[in-house]
């Protein structure tokens, strides 16, 4: 890639993709004496073959006189990161952010970058984050710049940063979280430099905002390579601030070697339930298979015989993962839907050789609810053993247990699984006020339609009113 008729042609292949709104946005600063650029992800993507409809440009413009320049020419403006040096825009179909050539920094007590503009592109391609984002086409005359070796590191598969990384991660503390994020979009190796000051420097993650790093996480697990990402995450020791309970999970082995390392586990866990998946990143899965058996630390005992025991741990992992993820401000779904699935991973485990009762598949799916699709596939993810027969063994077993949930489905509508009274049948049969011995008798019958099955309304009656006057 680094021929220059190459660079030329990639060049040329992205102007007449995002023609012509960069030329036009290139006319129209030109005009007014301004210089802008096409900068970061957008040049890097077109060199992997990729590219979308968002466009990040940098000029040396201050925000106010970017507002005046496209006034009338975009479809619409926003200033939300105005304070940043960013003006975001919209033309056609096409997303527009103009940055005005900066330079930020942290200060060690605040959470918030300080921003000064800056004189130069070449200066403002220092501040990024990594080589292979410091590339830049000039516009309107398509001048491909690239003082720091982007291309290159492209060509190497490998992340550096344009400057000392020291200096890069002093500036912005999140792009150590980045550095694991694109090892695991691209695939990428980290260089060792960069490696080595993370480690160091890893305690500074903390000045960075909650939804900063979650963002970052959340990218970094929905990528094509997460293992990768994660890995480096914990062994600079990131992890230990952004994440703590997946570093925990690499619990010495006894000394009988009787049970996994539950770290390695986890993360084949994780890259067998993507294997499951058919619309994209699941992050709800994911994040399941990621946090699935974070309950084991704390739930670890030694048995007689050299075993270890972590009796209830999905309960304890529940809990853990909704209190780390509200932590990251996730949103309220996501926390339910993911601590849900951490808590019933293990339940299809509690009916032995798959002695399943009718009942029982009534409550599995029941208690599953709309993550039904998602526990099949965590289920199926959490067997690591690489005891083939004990392997086919579960999975026949899952196989069945999802045939007779399709069977048990079509014959009673699981999904719909209501008592076969309501609560006005409730008040009327037993001759009682709405309140919560209402809901008492409600969940009372929904346990015998669970057991049974469609008993008909005569004999629920029957057993509702043997209930109450038995509980009296």
């Amino acid at each position: 890639m680094s021929d220059s008729n190459q660079v030329e042609k990639a060049v040329r292949d992205l102007f007449r993709r995002i023609t012509p709104v960069a030329h036009e946005v290139g006319a129209l600063f030109a005009t007014r004496g301004h210089e802008i650029a096409l900068v970061g992800g957008p040049v890097r993507d077109v060199f992997l073959g990729r590219v979308g409809n968002d466009l990040d440009m940098t000029t040396e413009a201050h925000p106010e006189r970017v507002l005046e320049i496209v006034k009338g020419w975009a479809d619409a403006v926003w200033t939300i990161g105005i304070d940043f040096g960013t003006v975001g825009l919209r033309k056609g179909d096409w997303q527009l952010e103009i940055t005005t050539y900066r330079s930020e920094s942290y200060d060690p007590k605040s959470r918030k970058p300080e921003v000064a503009y800056g004189q130069s592109l070449e200066e403002d391609l220092e501040r990024r984050d990594f080589a292979v984002n410091a590339m830049a086409v000039r516009l309107p005359s398509h001048e491909f710049v690239d003082p720091y070796g982007g291309l290159q590191d492209l060509t190497d598969k490998v992340l550096r940063t344009p400057g000392p990384p020291e200096r890069s991660f002093g500036d912005d503390p999140l792009r150590m979280l980045r550095a694991a994020r694109f090892a695991s979009q691209l695939g990428f190796s980290v260089h060792p430099e960069v490696v080595r000051a993370m480690t160091e420097m890893a305690e500074r993650i903390e000045i960075v905002s909650a939804e900063r790093i979650r963002d970052e996480l959340d990218k970094l697990i929905c990528g094509t390579y997460p293992r990768r990402g994660l890995t480096l995450l914990v062994e600079t020791g990131l992890a230990a601030h952004v994440l703590p309970e997946l570093p925990k999970l690499r619990l010495e082995i006894d000394e009988h070697h009787r049970h996994k390392d539950v770290y390695e586990h986890t993360l084949t866990v994780l890259e067998q339930a993507i294997e499951q998946e058919q619309a994209g990143p699941d992050r709800v899965l994911r994040w399941s298979a990621l946090m699935h058996d974070i309950g084991k630390p704390k739930t670890r005992r030694n048995e007689p015989a050299g075993r270890v025991s972590f009796h209830h741990h999905e309960v304890v992992g529940a809990q853990l993962t909704r209190k780390r993820m509200q932590e990251l401000r996730f949103p309220k779904e996501v926390v339910a839907d993911v601590s849900r699935l951490v808590e019933l991973h293990l339940r299809f485990h509690g009916y032995g050789g798959g002695e399943w009762t009718d009942s029982a598949v009534r409550r599995y799916v029941r208690d599953a609810d709309h993550l039904l699709d998602r526990l099949h596939k965590l289920t199926r993810a959490d067997c690591t053993t690489r005891n083939k027969r004990k392997a086919a063994a579960l999975s026949r077993t899952y196989d069945q247990l999802e045939e007779r949930i399709a069977r048990l489905a079509e014959e009673e509508e699981l999904a719909k699984i209501r008592p076969e009274l309501d609560g006005n049948e409730i008040q009327q049969i037993l001759g009682i006020p709405p309140g919560p011995l209402v809901g008492k008798a409600y969940r009372y019958l929904l346990e015998v339609r669970m057991d049974e099955g469609v008993i008909g309304k005569e004999a629920a009656a029957q057993r509702l009113i043997n209930w109450f006057q038995n509980s009296e």
